[in-house]
Order: C-alpha cells, then sequence, then structure tokens
C-alpha cells in the first residue's frame, strides 16, 4: 500500500532514522578518517608505498607541522571566498525548499578555476617554488582536517539558532554526535554566501588540481620534466575537475544540496577527504616514478574516455529529469514510483545500470590509478600498493552514500 503523502509531508523533523551506523558511526568515522587520510599519505611517500608494510610509516611530530601550511590553506579558502562573491556568470535556483521558496546560486565555479590557473602560472613566472607541496602535503592534511573540525562546531552552534523550517531532516535527532556528524542545518548561509554550496565545489576540488600541479612540478625538480604517468594522472583529474565546475549548475539537484545537512561528513569530504586521497596518484609517482609505453598510455586513455563518457551523459539525462520531466530529451522515459512519491528513471542509461554515473566513476578511478602500475616494492615481497587501494578509495568514499557521491553531479 502506498504511504499516505500528506503524512510524509508533515512528518516530524525528528527523524529517528539514521544513518553511518548511527551514534557509533559518528563518533567513529571522525576518528577513523582523518587517520586514514594521514596514513594513506605516509604510505604514498615511503618507499614500500604497501598499505600492509609494517610497522606502518608514522610520521614524526615535525613532519605534521609547518607555520605556512595554515597560512597557505587560510589564504586558499579566502582567495575562492572572494571568488565565489565576483559577480561572473549566472545565478540560478535550487530546488523548491519545503517552504516553498527557492533559493540563488552563483554558478561561476570554472572562472575560479580559471582564475587559478591564470595566478599559478603568474607564480611559476615569478620562480614561486610550487614543488614544495609535496614536502606541505601532511601539514596541509593536518590543517585542512583541524579547519574541518572547529567549521563543523561552528555549523553544529549556529543551528540551534536556525528556524525549524531550514533544518535537515535526517540531522536533527536530538542526539548531538549523530547531528554534529551528518549537518543539522540544510543549507546554512551567511547573508547570501551559502556555506554547503561553497565547500561542495570551490576550495577542496580546486584544491585537488592545485596539489597535482604541485605533484608534477617537484616531478621536474626531480628528474628534469614531468613522466607520461604524472601527465595522464593531471590531465584525467583536471578533466573530472573542469567537467564538474562547468556543469556546476547540475549539483544543485544532488543529494548533498537537496537533503544532506551540512555537518562533519559533508565539511570533512570538502575540505580534507577529496583533495587529500583523490589525488593520491600524483604524490605516489613523485616518488615511485613509472615508465609507460605509448600502446599503455593510449588503452588507458580510451579507459578513461569511456568512463567520463558514461558518467557525463548519465548525470546529464539524470539531472535533466530532475530539474524538468516534461523535457523532450527525458519525457518518453520509463518510471517508477517510490515510498515518498517521487519518480526514479529506469530506461536511458538508468535501464542498463542501476547507477550507471557509479560505472563511468570507477572506470575513471580505474584509469587514473593504471598509470601507477600494478604494485611497487623495493624487496620485491609484494603487497597492496597505494595505487591499487585508489578504486576502493574513491569507491568507498563515493558509494557510501546510497545514492549520490560526494562530488557526483
Amino acid at each position: 500500500m502506498r504511504p499516505n503523502s500528506k503524512a510524509l509531508k508533515h512528518r516530524s523533523l525528528q527523524d529517528t532514522e539514521k544513518e553511518f551506523g548511527g551514534s557509533l558511526g559518528a563518533v567513529c568515522i571522525p576518528i577513523f578518517l582523518p587517520l586514514t587520510v594521514l596514513f594513506l599519505i605516509c604510505v604514498s611517500q615511503s618507499p614500500e608505498a604497501s598499505v600492509l608494510q609494517w610497522p606502518p610509516p608514522l610520521p614524526s611530530t615535525g613532519q605534521l607541522w609547518e607555520p605556512l601550511a595554515p597560512v597557505l590553506l587560510l589564504g586558499w579558502i579566502a582567495l575562492h571566498a572572494l571568488l565565489y562573491m565576483v559577480p561572473l556568470g549566472k545565478v540560478s535556483e535550487g530546488l523548491v525548499l519545503r517552504d516553498g521558496t527557492r533559493l540563488k546560486y552563483p554558478i561561476n565555479g570554472f572562472h575560479g578555476l580559471c582564475i587559478s590557473g591564470v595566478v599559478l602560472m603568474l607564480l611559476l613566472g615569478l620562480g614561486a617554488p610550487l614543488g614544495y607541496l609535496f614536502e606541505l602535503l601532511l601539514p596541509l592534511a593536518v590543517c585542512a582536517i583541524a579547519v574541518s573540525f572547529l567549521f563543523s562546531i561552528y555549523l553544529y552552534i549556529r543551528s540551534f539558532w536556525a528556524p525549524s523550517h531550514t533544518l535537515a531532516l535526517g540531522g536533527n535527532t536530538g542526539n548531538p554526535l549523530y547531528d554534529f556528524f551528518i549537518g543539522r542545518e540544510l543549507n546554512p548561509r551567511i547573508g547570501n554566501f551559502d556555506l554547503k554550496y561553497f565547500c561542495e565545489l570551490r576550495p577542496g576540488l580546486i584544491g585537488w588540481v592545485l596539489i597535482n600541479f604541485g605533484m608534477l612540478m617537484k616531478e621536474v625538480e626531480l628528474r628534469g620534466s614531468p613522466s607520461l604517468a604524472m601527465i595522464l594522472v593531471n590531465g584525467f583529474q583536471l578533466l573530472y575537475v573542469a567537467d564538474a565546475l562547468w556543469n556546476e549548475e547540475a549539483v544543485l539537484t544532488t543529494m548533498d544540496i537537496v537533503h544532506d545537512g551540512f555537518g562533519f561528513m559533508l565539511v570533512f569530504g570538502d575540505l580534507a577527504w577529496v583533495p587529500f586521497t583523490y589525488g593520491l596518484q600524483a604524490a605516489f609517482l613523485v616518488m615511485h616514478p613509472q615508465a609507460l609505453s605509448s600502446l599503455g598510455a593510449s588503452t588507458i586513455v580510451v579507459l578513461n574516455g569511456i568512463g567520463y563518457y558514461i558518467f557525463r551523459k548519465s548525470n546529464s539525462q539524470k539531472n535533466q529529469f530532475r530539474r524538468d520531466p516534461t523535457h523532450p530529451s527525458v519525457a518518453r522515459l520509463e518510471t517508477i514510483a517510490t515510498a515518498t512519491g517521487k519518480r526514479l528513471l529506469v530506461s536511458g542509461w538508468w535501464g542498463l545500470v542501476r547507477h550507471p554515473n557509479y560505472l563511468g566513476d570507477l572506470l575513471m578511478a580505474l584509469a587514473w590509478s593504471l598509470p601507477c602500475g600494478k604494485t611497487y616494492s623495493l624487496d620485491q615481497s609484494g603487497g597492496l600498493s597505494v595505487s591499487q587501494i585508489r578504486v576502493f578509495i574513491h569507491r568507498a568514499a563515493g558509494m557510501a552514500k546510497n545514492n549520490e557521491i560526494i562530488l557526483q553531479i
């Protein structure tokens, strides 16, 4: 029997259904995920580069802190906050909220990426040692983790002054630990500055590109020129980021924006997890150069192209359906009704596999990892290398959420 739609519409904000292991997950994940980020960076820079090596590569206190790191991180965030407010590009409306209103968002993330590129080229021309980002990787990650905790505390405290209709259904359970993790407020704003939307596609995502470029420049310092493997990794991941920002408007229909509160889960994912784990291949290649044949490189390029095509086409179809199900490109597609009264696509790309966007995502993640080789061990003892686990990291970060991945658009 179909649930009463009015009852669903007027259900209490005190939603008792908990995700990610409930209270236990809300305690464990904020502890273990930051440690995982630091561990993986250490592994990628260690001689063996194996997650199974024992004892694991543990950094010294001096390796975790560098006074320049917080200056660079906060300066980077401030730069993109400024670019966010620059009146470039159009302004788009989000989906209808519970109170019947729509929020407005600046669609200028791609402009921010381009301006960031110009700034990088200017710094490069002035002789800035961009390769030093390799040495700063751990201190920057530590600072990003600290900022994630502090920012999440601010978001949790300010949510108690927010009107009830602006709270996220899933993040208002009354359990402080869980609500801190999931996020109480759906769209926290300072004036017209949307904090969640800003973090979703700006400092962390573009920061990922910056870190990759820093790894490339470190390789140039060490070997005189970037390797083909490093060029492929940088090129593939730049395409992914540029695509996300070029199609920035599509993020307004994702679960991150529409459904999820803005708490530690998304803050940490945006500011720490994405820039410091999604680019592990580049960090790995600095210390562990790999030789690629022309045939091997061509095959990897084709694989990434196929993954990108599936990823972009399926996501575009989904976004068009969410925005306007009567549009000619999606009007004839088959759908099924859900318990909440919404409809899901079951034909077109979404009739081929359950999540074609995830399929494309995974194919691209594999293409990003293949330039790193199969294994790397100085004593040839084997073991899982950081390049092998990269695909699984990408999948875990993306598919832990049932409906959307962090970067999905």
